[in-house]
């Protein structure tokens, strides 16, 4: 009887003690801050300033186009649960800003990281994105320094909203910034590797117009027509005469925009053809960080023009908080 007696207040305790600790993981999971983003870049980035005190979720599913991703009834019902929205902004997201505007609670901010990050006299159109139509080139974080903005951005709005957790945020942000300062500078290296006639690009969809003027490299043509369509023949042979002209080794496309149009262009000119450029899908683990994505764009760029992609191999890719 004493031993049954002993199992049972075992037994009690354990359950006390294991319904203390549910109490506990729901009330922390309640206290922490609701973050929606949208494009893997930001989420990654949001993840990192934010730490173990937010909850974010990225509703743009990877290998997704970001221009043209329609957001479903899912969606509706995680912005409107949202204590932050948090977007790329510069036009990239709008169907998703319109319905968030709609069903987001009163109170809920929509944080816009490029019109932040950028002044409008900076921003870039082009090919891709013509002035005409009034929507910029929103790709702005495969530039590192305007990465580094939009953190600290996201690290003051946070601190704006959860001041209980600054010393935090803050501490995120430093380490985060300087992991970010390694692969700005790693960026510069791998650069000066490559022949001085081979820093050019050529790629489909144009998301590295901020990318190329920060590190000594040029855009010099972007394949995707604004209505984010194939091109048509005469701007295929144009493009096709300026690689020759131009004497370019390779050009560069993204498994998001598989394109035969730029198979054909490559085998028009000899020149290489690489398909695996990424500005909005993480790499698989352990490399699955923003940081990650940029450092294997490096690998893949500078091999593809001639420079020495060593320079990549010390770069950190891990996040803040695993």
């Amino acid at each position: 009887m004493q031993g049954l007696v002993s199992f049972a207040a075992k037994l009690l305790a354990f359950m006390i003690i294991l319904f203390s600790t549910h109490v506990v993981y729901a009330e922390n999971q309640r206290n922490k801050i609701n973050i929606v983003t949208t494009v893997a870049p930001i989420t990654n980035i949001v993840q990192n300033i934010g730490g173990s005190y937010v909850n974010v979720i990225g509703i743009v599913p990877d290998g997704t186009d970001s221009h043209t991703f329609e957001p479903i009834p899912t969606d509706a019902k995680i912005l409107a649960a949202a204590d932050i929205i948090i977007v790329n902004g510069l036009h990239l997201e709008l169907p998703t800003v319109k319905l968030a505007e709609k069903v987001k609670k009163t109170d809920v901010e929509i944080l816009r990281l490029g019109d932040r990050a950028l002044q409008k006299k900076d921003w870039r159109y082009d090919f891709s994105f013509p002035r005409e139509h009034g929507h910029p080139n929103p790709h702005l974080w495969p530039n590192i320094a305007l990465t580094m903005r939009y953190a600290e951005i996201v690290r003051d709005s946070l601190i704006a909203r959860d001041p209980e957790h600054k010393e935090g945020y803050v501490t995120n942000t430093a380490a985060y910034l300087t992991k970010l300062q390694k692969l700005d500078d790693v960026i510069f290296d791998c650069v000066k590797t490559v022949p001085i006639k081979n820093r050019k690009l050529v790629t489909y969809h144009d998301s590295f117009a901020y990318f190329a003027p920060r590190y000594g490299m040029k855009v010099i043509a972007a394949i995707q027509p604004s209505d984010f369509s194939e091109p048509g023949p005469r701007e295929v042979i144009r493009i096709i005469k300026q690689i020759r002209s131009e004497k370019i080794p390779a050009i560069f496309g993204s498994e998001v925009f598989p394109s035969k149009v730029m198979e054909q262009i490559a085998r028009e000119t000899g020149v290489t053809f690489v398909d695996q450029l990424s500005d909005d899908e993480l790499p698989a683990p352990p490399h699955n960080s923003f940081i990650g994505m940029m450092a294997n764009n490096m690998v893949i760029l500078i091999e593809a023009l001639g420079g020495d992609s060593s320079c990549v191999a010390n770069v950190d890719t891990s996040n803040i908080i695993p």
